[in-house]
């Protein structure tokens, strides 16, 4: 029995080039080619299941399946081996069902007309975790018909040109003016097979020409950084991409970031034999059909063979029908529980090719691709310095008439009897629809999609707030910067700049008295000269001297300025004092050196016309002592004194 889900895809896109027919199997692709018209390279068909064609490598051909969903060329070789070159890496290869490992080699590869030298590919010698046994299924490789970005051998030799996919190399060696491939898939199993299989390298099939004329659908490109991601992938029509049994539009919700509502994107993948689908587009087919059920063993809808379901797709405004055959597939010999005969639906709910990162909804693969004729554009995808390419596109041409189609479906599961209006194959109505179960997995996934989609804007996110919260974090510095400069000036009793009280202007510079140097003297520094700051005696905390005079500036006055003042009842308060009783030194009016104050005693005489005011910013232990010098005029221009400053 062929396998249900051969891998990941099939790309063909035609303009002027080779054909090569097609077999129902896996393959891959190879760079360089030879120019000249190109008969049709036949497309064996294996039960509607796998669509293959010949290959040769290294002298050794062989059957390979064609796949669109993927971009490298892997082969194993049962009996004669190629004549090659091991590059000296290994790599693995995963797809939605399988993966395979091997040694990246070289040698001369063949497709149709088309020859590359030095085509590099992974020698696979065990297929076994790719599928139970691909000798039996008719093929032994794979050639990926992808974007160039998708490969996996490329990334790895990513400094060896030969490690290009075989249609970039085809498409730059050959210089070809339209950079596409073209395929058409048969159907078996129809009463007068309208067409054979076929795939075309820049040349159209003979007789589907008009495909040129259908619409150019652009492919959604996904972000440069996930560029490895890139499919084949296009809209479906806003609102009525799918058609359903009923003839009615089916609801959508896609799961891809930044596609426009009631839209969905579709993969065109030759590699899946079933399409996958939205589960809830797949519920909307089947869901509705007397006796169907949902396998949750196989994860598929079991559908009555003589079930007719007519669904149709809309891309750039044009309609492809599906033909009922390939709706509800009777190629693989299933039977229900009571040993009756029963088909599986060909687009089922998306499980193993769910998309993480969000690129696409959905996968349409053999089970569409036999009812459209399709044309792959690789535009600037290929660098051909030479001419400047377009947007790549992909165009589809409908190859299915629906009359034509309902008579085959007749002929083939009713036994030309046509009993399609029966009640029995009426669809149940909507609300009594069946859903089939959403597995835990497919649950992991989804939550897993939810995130890794949206990483550009979970990341812009986070550096908003890093950044806001970066901002909040300096202006909060700031604030309590100002904050303790503005609480700094509160607590001292002057201000730089300031007026004294008798209409003086002060200086405005800023200078220190130190106190108890060894020699017992007071030196005085302006602001910024070097100065020294020295700790009080601990009596000092509370008071140095009585800091305010009751000597007023007039009475002062009346005393004539007396050149030198003594004080007779002054205490040496502190270690040091310059001034103190037997010290031979005394008060001066216009000394430098003097303090505004004087001592304890209420009656002692002080001038009040010191030249410094002391600005006491120490805390519990004086350590110095900042005053800022103020201006008096005595009127005689003898000097600066003054009273204390505001």
């Amino acid at each position: 029995m062929p396998n249900l889900l051969p891998s990941l895809a099939l790309f063909i896109v035609s303009v002027h080039g080779i054909r090569v027919p097609i077999e129902t199997r896996y393959f891959n692709d190879a760079p360089r080619s030879s120019l000249s018209r190109r008969d049709p390279t036949s497309v064996s068909n294996t039960g509607n299941a796998q669509y293959v064609s010949n290959i040769t490598l290294g002298g050794v051909t062989l059957p390979v399946l064609l796949d669109t969903g993927s971009s490298d060329l892997w082969a194993a070789f049962p009996g004669s081996q190629p004549s090659i070159t091991d590059l000296g890496s290994s790599v693995s290869l995963s797809y939605a069902v399988g993966q395979v490992g091997g040694s990246i080699s070289a040698t001369t590869l063949q497709f149709g007309n088309y020859s590359v030298d030095n085509q590099a590919f992974l020698y696979v010698s065990d297929t076994s975790t790719f599928t139970n046994d691909i000798r039996s299924q008719g093929y032994y490789g794979l050639l990926g018909l992808g974007p160039n970005s998708g490969s996996v051998i490329r990334k790895k030799i990513k400094k060896d040109s030969r490690g290009d996919t075989m249609l970039a190399h085809i498409f730059e060696n050959h210089s070809l003016t339209d950079n596409y491939i073209s395929f058409l898939l048969d159907r078996k199993g129809v009463p007068d097979p309208p067409f054979k299989g076929q795939i075309t390298i820049s040349e159209l099939v003979p007789g589907f020409e008009n495909i040129t004329s259908m619409p150019k659908n652009d492919v959604d490109e996904v972000n440069r950084l996930l560029k490895a991601d890139q499919h084949w992938q296009i809209f479906t029509d806003k609102d009525n991409g799918i058609i359903g049994p009923d003839g009615q539009p089916l609801k959508v919700d896609s799961i891809v970031p930044g596609c426009p509502d009631g839209q969905l994107v579709a993969v065109i993948d030759s590699g899946f034999t079933f399409s996958q689908v939205p589960r809830d587009i797949s519920d909307q087919i089947y869901g509705r059909v007397k006796n169907a059920f949902y396998d949750t063993k196989e994860e598929f809808w079991m559908i009555p063979c003589e079930q007719e379901l007519n669904i149709t797709f809309n891309f750039g405004g044009k309609s492809y029908p599906v033909h009922p055959l390939d709706t509800v597939d009777n190629n693989f010999n299933r039977v229900d529980s009571m040993g009756n005969p029963i088909c599986l639906g060909a687009f089922q709910p998306i499980t193993s090719a769910f998309s993480l990162l969000g690129h696409y909804d959905m996968i349409l693969g053999m089970s569409f691709l036999r009812n459209a004729y399709t044309l792959l554009d690789f535009g600037d995808w290929i660098d051909v310095s030479s001419k400047k390419q377009a947007d790549p596109y992909i165009q589809l041409l409908s190859v299915t008439n629906p009359a034509t189609a309902h008579s085959d479906f007749v002929k083939v599961r009713l036994g030309g009897v046509d009993t399609t209006g029966a009640s029995q194959y009426a669809l149940l109505p909507p609300n009594q629809m069946t859903h089939s179960p959403v597995s835990e997995e497919e649950k992991k996934k989804k939550y897993q999609e939810m995130i890794l989609s949206r990483w550009p804007y979970i990341l812009l996110g986070c550096l908003v707030f890093t950044l806001g919260l970066t901002g909040y974090c300096v202006w909060r510095c700031c604030c309590r910067k100002n904050r303790k400069q503005s609480d700094s000036k509160f607590l001292g009793f002057f201000k730089r700049g300031g007026k004294n009280s008798t209409g003086g202007r002060e200086l405005g510079g800023e200078m220190s008295s130190e106190f108890g140097s060894g020699n017992g003297t007071g030196n005085v520094r302006k602001q910024g000269e070097d100065s020294s700051y020295y700790p009080l005696a601990e009596q000092n905390n509370h008071s140095m001297y009585a800091l305010n005079s009751n000597i007023s500036q007039q009475n002062y006055e009346q005393q004539q300025h007396p050149q030198q003042l003594t004080s007779p009842s002054r205490t040496r308060l502190y270690p040091g004092d310059p001034f103190a009783p037997g010290s031979g030194q005394n008060w001066d009016n216009r000394s430098m050196h003097s303090l505004q104050g004087g001592p304890p005693s209420p009656t002692a005489v002080q001038p009040p016309h010191s030249a410094y005011a002391i600005n006491p910013h120490a805390s519990d232990s004086v350590a110095s002592v900042h005053m800022q010098r103020q201006q008096y005029d005595y009127g005689d221009g003898s000097g600066y004194t003054g009273s204390y400053a505001r």
